[in-house]
């Protein structure tokens, strides 16, 4: 038999719901109540004893016990459950595991559990063995509906109205969100005796264990669930999928906000889903698309790690020590974008020292188990009946559904005080624990203002109920809001991308609290008008983004210029400044030479130069020409690279003429050479580069300037195009030297028979 371990297992769950139904049916099979020999531990729940052996947790609350207890006492294996699915917790979670493993518990067991996993990717990575067990799953027929054009919700109501004439069981349906889900649900129209049961995670527990409760006897179910169904559940009597075969996913750009997207679920994703229909026999899965899209699908979804906001996972590797991420064995490596982005937010918010060490104030948000700049409202205020109201909307920001659905703050706030659910109740408590269990008094807006001052927002001029916050982000209310009254919003809440995004969570301020909170700068701003070559310059009293006051200046300074040209090459690019042919050169020419010479020369394109013009181009000039954008760009390189680009590949080649010829590195046929079939007379020695490995390509020119032939190996051609081309030339150019033996005549430029007698 097996030895049993003498330590208890812990098992992470992506989800609570997740967790909670793992640990209930594990608790299950053994006859017993969740608290017993299985444990569970979330946000919410904690239901362990002396005798849990399994403990299921949620991956978020791992790293959390990992900072508390990095040795993990007690705990002999560590599971990673549904890890395909490639969550930021269940990602750093493992790095930290691994660490924990290597330095400290060389006999921790670490195990990455899914149904759907690349597990030639995962055994490199952890240096360990794949063990597949087949599991019982039920055939499963997958009918295609095809897309249409018609809204995800109208084509997802046809599908389950189908679904429900067709067949017999309980059905699971796929829709992106929980807006998809309310629509789905209100215009569905199936009898009595079918119950229409929502399914996300903003829901209480209670409702969410409703949802996956076998339906009563006599009657059917219709679950629509986001992808917080796609695995680790099983509800009782579902046989039958409908896939609307969406994602939607959160995903920050470069500047750290974040906001939801849309997207076409991944291989993996919809293959979990159509499981869910053969959990308790044969099912049926209907598809919205078509056979031959699913074969266009990614394989797998994106690691969350390379699109999110990295300012927790960076707080974490601080409280544990670790300043640099790349010491950690990653399944992807964090982007160093976004690294860097997560480091200035942190220092940002006070966190993070000069030397990337944690402060003070930094500890103080680590011990919170909450982002980071919702951590920041609780530490950014001394004054404890403050302190505690922070606490109240940490929770709130925290827990999605708490408070009801009013995006104005202290309506929200008011419903979360008079919720008398469990989850409410914990909440409270925890947010009392957070702050030291003062009364909450206060006013929100204020204490918003004051930890993300970025996020205050003034009403667009001319309009009704659109804003821009200090950070330059767009947000739009409800026209019928009475928040869109105020002139002034400190924002903590907005959904949707950079153009549409809709402002969900907010709190009236005026403006004095808003320039109290956020005093205003005197700037000067500049555009560049590439057309004209010139600069529209213009004074500033402005808070941001937020331009409160200006007045127009007739000459921008020198910092002004500079910003001005690195904004508009960002926006618009190099093209319509004439520069992209300097740019484009010098990539040419070092692409050249990593093709030709190897490695040592880095892999560069435009576009990466576009997107990082403020790292490289930083002395710029009123009038920027082309070389100056040379001279910046080679400073990007190693120094003894620098010094040999001219030299490898040169912008003037020495012709054997003794004119030195302008070498064209824009040419489809770089490097490329004009100059007049004389010039290289004399020579069968053709003109190399990059260490005599790559040959230029030399158009020669006839005496009126056209060109007559082209080669790329000047012996050759003496030996061979040389006599027909010769043969023409003579009969239209006379005067001019045409010898019968090229490779030993005398090099010239191009002189006439007369003029080279003249000379001797």
């Amino acid at each position: 038999g097996v030895e049993p371990l003498p330590g208890r297992i812990v098992m992470l769950e992506p989800r609570r719901i997740a967790a909670r139904m793992a640990a209930a049916r594990m608790a299950q099979t053994l006859g017993e109540k969740v608290g017993g020999r299985i444990g569970l531990s979330t946000r919410i729940d904690r239901l362990v004893s002396r005798e849990t052996v399994i403990e299921v947790i949620t991956d978020g609350l791992f790293t959390r016990r990992l900072l508390a207890d990095p040795e993990l006492i007690g705990v002999s294996a560590v599971i990673f459950d549904e890890i395909h699915e490639r969550g930021l917790n269940a990602d750093l979670g493992l790095a930290l595991a691994l660490e924990v493993q290597d330095a400290l518990r060389d006999d921790l067991h670490i195990l990455a559990m899914s149904a759907t996993l690349d597990t030639e990717m995962m055994a490199k990575k952890l240096d360990a063995p794949v063990i597949e067990s087949e599991g019982r799953q039920y055939p499963v027929d997958t009918r295609y509906l095809g897309r249409s054009r018609d809204r995800i919700e109208d084509q997802m109501v046809a599908a389950i109205t189908k679904a429900h004439s067709e067949t017999g069981g309980s059905i699971l349906a796929f829709l992106p969100g929980a807006g998809e889900i309310r629509r789905v649900a209100d215009r569905l129209d199936l009898p009595d005796t079918t119950l229409i049961a929502p399914l996300f995670g903003a829901l209480s527990p209670k409702e969410q264990d409703a949802a996956v409760s076998p339906a009563p006897k006599g009657q059917r179910k219709v679950v629509l669930a986001t992808d917080i169904a796609e695995s680790a559940l099983t509800i009782e009597g579902v046989s039958v999928v409908v896939d609307g075969g969406l994602a939607r996913l959160p995903e920050t750009d470069a500047n750290g906000q974040t906001r939801l997207v849309t997207l076409r679920a991944a291989r993996a994703n919809v293959d979990q889903r159509r499981g869910r229909a053969g959990r308790l026999g044969p099912g049926l899965c209907y598809r919205l698309w078509d056979e031959a899209e699913t074969r266009g699908l990614v394989a797998s979804p994106r690691p969350e790690i390379l699109s999110a906001d990295l300012s927790g996972l960076l707080l974490t590797l601080a409280e544990w020590g670790e300043r640099d991420p790349g010491n950690l064995t990653w399944l992807d490596t964090p982007p160093m974008g976004r690294i860097k982005t997560a480091r200035a937010l942190l220092a940002s918010l006070g966190a993070l020292s000069e030397d990337g060490s944690l402060t003070d104030k930094g500890h103080a948000m680590s011990r919170l188990p909450l982002a980071p700049r919702i951590a920041a409202l609780i530490t950014d205020t001394d004054n404890p009946c403050e302190k505690a109201l922070a606490a109240r909307i940490a929770a709130l920001l925290g827990e999605r559904g708490i408070g009801g659905n009013s995006e104005d703050l202290s309506d929200r706030l008011a419903g979360f005080e008079r919720d008398n659910s469990q989850r409410a109740k914990t909440l409270r408590r925890q947010s009392e624990s957070w702050s030291g269990g003062s009364k909450p008094s206060g006013k929100p807006a204020a204490i918003l203002a004051k930890a993300w001052p970025d996020m205050i927002a003034r009403k667009r001029p001319g309009t009704s109920a659109s804003y821009v916050t200090v950070s330059g982000r767009a947000g739009q209310l409800d026209e019928t809001s009475p928040l869109a009254k105020s002139d002034w919003l400190a924002i903590a809440e907005m959904v949707g991308s950079a153009k549409q995004a809709r402002i969900t969570l907010a709190a009236a301020l005026t403006e004095k609290e808003a320039l109290a909170a956020n005093p205003p700068d005197i700037r000067e701003d500049a555009k560049f008008d590439p057309s004209k070559g010139t600069f529209k310059a213009r004074r500033l009293r402005a808070m941001g983004a937020i331009i409160l006051s200006e007045t127009p200046r007739p000459k921008p300074s020198a910092q002004a210029i500079k910003a001005a040209y690195l904004s508009h090459f960002e926006q618009e690019g190099f093209g319509p400044s004439g520069l992209e042919g300097a740019v484009q050169g010098f990539v040419n020419r070092v692409t050249a030479l990593r093709q030709t010479l190897g490695s040592e020369w880095p892999d560069v394109s435009v576009q990466d130069y576009e997107r990082n013009v403020q790292n490289w181009l930083t002395n710029i000039p009123s009038k920027l020409e082309p070389h100056h954008i040379v001279s910046a760009l080679r400073s990007t390189l190693d120094w003894s690279l620098s010094q040999d680009l001219d030299r490898l590949a040169p912008l003037k080649a020495m012709l054997p003429s003794g004119r030195k010829a302008n070498v064209d590195w824009l040419d489809e046929r770089a490097p490329l050479i004009e100059c007049r079939v004389q010039e290289v007379y004399g020579t069968r020695s053709h003109i190399m580069f990059a260490k005599g490995r790559l040959p230029a390509t030399i158009q020669m020119l006839s005496p009126g300037g056209k060109p007559v032939a082209t080669t790329q190996d000047l012996a050759s051609f003496w030996g061979s195009g040389y006599a027909d081309m010769a043969k023409d030339m003579r009969g239209r150019y006379p005067k001019h030297d045409w010898p019968e033996d090229p490779a030993t005549a005398k090099p010239h430029a191009g002189l006439t028979k007369k003029r080279l007698s003249q000379q001797g």
